[in-house]
């Protein structure tokens, strides 16, 4: 009998009815104790940031696939590279995203290539039941998308909850099979790295674990980060409470009057250093000489002249002109973006290929009219219909030069 525990996975396993491979040479001292790297403090921050960032990386990828996409609690522990054959024991594939801004460092986002094949499928325009077992170019460029959104909603909360700007790289994608030496390159060169695991459910047709993969010496930093982030504002509090004293301290208290009674006698009573100081009573300037002037001061004062903004009056014969053309149609185009493609890239389109455009998912959209760029906007849904919102008019000046 082996009293050793199951992991996370191998629980999950058992639950889905899956054989679990059991090494029989795998010594369990090979494993670490996620104890001896990583504090209770510094494990628990870890599993919070992970919980708000792959919280809204759920919602992405839900409104990407159509299904419901929940991401569980986080399981944080520490591997030794050299066993990473028995922590990716299947074909997997990994997702390296780097930041550029805000944070300095990497992680490696892995999930299990049959995983992915269904993600990839969903993506193309299937259901996902019969997803090929074979990642092709076209599967993973869904897959790259579907993890490209994810990662950049993790990125906006997290610079939420840094309170500054971090961006990302566009991620790159990697098969990751540790048994035939393939993808291992993309893993972090570091000996000792950090393993946050997460429970994935899509819908009813993946039930299985995501992990995220950083050094630890990066995952320390985070830490550091978000601690150092929540004392700012403790420490923000002490330093405006000095000035305050001081400056209660040296602030006259014009309005203190001291009144002489002969007859009682006075009880000092013992006051703390710093109302000591803020009760010192200064000498109350008197301004009962102060000279005004014998005249008044004329002071010529003028009404405010403001141009006025009404549009210029129109003769007869031009307002009849202008009516006539207001009733000229007009083609209204809103672009999203464009691209180029040689006639045999053409011809190999098919029903769900995808075709990358010249624009990141956010950016405004062109707004035309007889193909001449008038406006920019963002795309919008009102009752099931897309619309177009207008955010920037473009100038007269650039108007004028578009026509030419």
């Amino acid at each position: 009998m082996n009293d050793d525990m199951l992991s996370q996975e191998e629980i999950d396993a058992l639950l889905r009815g899956e054989t679990l491979e059991v090494n029989s040479n795998s010594a369990s001292n090979d494993s670490l104790n996620v104890e001896d790297y990583l504090t209770d403090l510094e494990r628990d921050a870890l599993g919070e940031l992970g919980n708000i960032s792959f919280g809204s990386s759920a919602t992405a990828l839900s409104a990407l696939l159509g299904q419901k996409v929940e991401i569980t609690t986080p399981v944080v522990s520490v591997i030794n590279r050299s066993n990473l054959e028995q922590e990716f024991p299947h074909p997997y594939v990994a997702v390296q995203v780097e930041y550029t801004a805000g944070l300095s460092g990497a992680n490696l986002l892995v999930i299990k290539q049959s995983d992915a094949a269904i993600i990839a499928d969903l993506m193309l325009g299937g259901d996902g039941r019969n997803p090929s077992p074979d990642l092709g170019e076209i599967q993973l460029s869904a897959v790259q998308e579907a993890m490209n959104q994810m990662m950049g909603s993790a990125a906006t909360s997290m610079s939420t909850v840094f309170n500054q700007k971090v961006d990302i790289s566009p991620p790159s994608l990697a098969l990751l099979n540790i048994k035939e030496n393939e993808g291992e390159e993309n893993i972090p060169d570091d000996e000792i790295l950090v393993k946050v695991s997460f429970r994935l459910l899509i819908g009813d047709l993946v039930d299985s674990t995501i992990m995220e993969l950083l050094p630890l010496e990066f995952g320390k930093k985070l830490v550091n980060s978000l601690l150092a982030q929540n004392e700012e504002p403790n420490a923000s509090e002490t330093t405006q409470v000095e000035p305050m004293q001081q400056a209660a301290a040296q602030t006259p208290q014009t309005g203190t009057v001291q009144l002489e009674q002969p007859a009682q006698p006075t009880r000092q009573v013992q006051q703390p250093a710093y109302q000591q100081q803020a009760a010192t009573v200064q000498e109350i300037p008197s301004f009962t000489n102060f000279s005004q002037p014998k005249q008044p001061v004329n002071v010529n004062v003028q009404q405010a002249e403001f141009t006025t903004f009404e549009p210029p009056k129109m003769t007869e014969s031009e307002a009849r002109n202008l009516n006539m053309l207001l009733d000229i149609p007009l083609q209204v185009t809103v672009e999203l973006g464009r691209t180029k493609h040689s006639v045999r890239e053409i011809l190999q389109l098919t029903s769900g290929s995808i075709i990358e455009l010249n624009r990141l998912a956010g950016e405004p959209v062109d707004i035309l009219v007889n193909n001449r760029l008038i406006a920019k906007g963002e795309v919008v849904v009102i009752d099931e219909n897309f619309g177009v919102r207008i955010t920037d008019i473009i100038s007269q000046t650039e108007r004028i030069n578009n026509l030419r």
